[in-house]
């Protein structure tokens, strides 16, 4: 059945899976593919090349159900990618006697491999490619400009404004601000903010699990306590007063009802917000300028600190498992640099007190 096929597929993806979040990523592309074959009244062990093609093609016509927008070709690459390994896996068990697609030899260059395929052997020329697989033009991020801050933190209501501020000044992504717990925020009353411009935030959620500091300006942590004080605390109150087998959660960011702040409701309203602000964006952007924003003023401080790798820093505070995925972002500054001046300005919270904040 098709349920069994999927938690079959899942079960060994859920041994290669470096997260919770991984997996659940490829169970949703395995359910998105036996839903349309269900609904084409297709048998999984009987489809061949073209029916994946029109599936590919399906995804590149229609925008997606969820964000109602296009797929981008990288996620339309990786939904196939996962229809194609599960097919990988079934051929491997028996379950089907031959693969449904081809493979075709692709010549790559040395440059390219460094990039792009950089675990791949070192020696290797060329390498077997899906003939399914659609080619993706690399698209370098761009920062965004103060004045494109100003106007998307303009559309944003509590708590999400200062959730974008967090995202901005520490680079953290949807699952770690969605993870932020109340007992995580440090007190700041015994600090200077001339001795302490930056506090470090040990992060309990991260990608792949691995251990990451975030270090929030003085500022912005005040804001966040203000913000506990202000407002989490007498939703919570209300939330209590209505209903008493109420359990306040441990996550910092809470939505109207109380309850912790999912990373899909803080995509969709970052998202919206975007639209709203005329800009054609999402929340990873934000963590796009901090990271060029922070790669520029540690290339500052090496030409006077020439012990300092501004590249292996960023690595860090991004929690990058790989320096290749990091070194993409020293293009983006030498196209954009004039833009990030006064992001880095904004980055190490010149202008928070001059923002909305919660």
């Amino acid at each position: 059945s098709t349920q069994g096929v999927s938690s079959a597929a899942s079960d060994v993806y859920k041994r290669q899976a470096h997260s919770a979040q991984t997996l659940r990523t490829y169970a949703e592309h395995l359910h998105d593919w036996f839903d349309s074959l269900e609904q084409s009244g297709l048998e999984w062990s009987s489809i061949d090349e073209s029916t994946i093609a029109a599936y590919r093609n399906r995804m590149l016509h229609n925008p997606s159900a969820h964000t109602g927008r296009p797929y981008a070709r990288a996620t339309v690459n990786g939904r196939i990618h996962t229809v194609c390994r599960f097919y990988s896996w079934a051929c491997a068990k028996g379950w089907i006697e031959r693969l449904p697609f081809r493979f075709v030899d692709v010549r790559v260059s040395v440059e390219r491999r460094q990039s792009f395929l950089g675990h791949l052997h070192s020696g290797a020329s060329v390498m077997p490619a899906n003939v399914l697989t659609l080619p993706v033009h690399e698209r370098l991020p761009r920062p965004l400009r103060v004045d494109q801050l100003r106007l998307v933190f303009a559309q944003l209501g509590e708590p999400y404004c200062l959730m974008a501020q967090w995202a901005l000044a520490t680079g953290m992504r949807r699952k770690e601000l969605c993870g932020l717990c109340v007992f995580q925020v440090p007190e700041t009353a015994h600090l200077q903010t001339g001795d302490h411009p930056l506090v470090g935030v040990d992060l309990s959620v991260t990608k792949g699990d691995r251990p990451r500091t975030a270090y929030p300006p003085i500022r912005l942590v005040d804001a966040t306590l203000r913000y506990i004080d202000e407002v989490r605390t007498p939703l919570v109150r209300a939330r209590r007063r209505q209903d008493a087998r109420y359990r306040a959660p441990s996550q910092l960011f809470l939505n109207s009802r109380a309850e912790a702040v999912t990373c899909e409701r803080l995509t969709a309203v970052f998202n919206a917000a975007f639209r709203r602000a005329g800009l054609n964006g999402s929340a990873h952007w934000l963590r796009h300028t901090f990271a060029m924003a922070m790669l520029v003023r540690l290339q500052r401080q090496a030409l006077q600190t020439p012990d300092i790798n501004p590249l292996k820093t960023v690595q860090v505070l991004l929690g990058h498992r790989s320096i290749q995925s990091t070194a993409l972002y020293l293009r983006c500054v030498e196209l954009h640099e004039r833009e990030l001046a006064g992001s880095i300005d904004y980055l190490y919270g010149e202008l928070i007190d001059q923002e909305r904040t919660p």
